[in-house]
């Protein structure tokens, strides 16, 4: 796994939501897009 460094551009990933539904960064292309990261419940953060 590559560091990403400030000012580089964010490697395409694919992820599901809570729904099930698949979304791909590259489908966002163009748009501001916010990616929240939290810890799996009962974890520590």
């Amino acid at each position: 796994l590559e560091t990403i460094k400030v000012g580089d551009k964010a490697p395409d990933f694919v992820l599901k939501d809570q729904d099930g539904k698949v979304h791909k960064l590259s489908d966002y292309r163009g748009q501001r897009v916010i990616v929240y990261y939290f810890p799996k419940a009962d974890t520590p953060g």
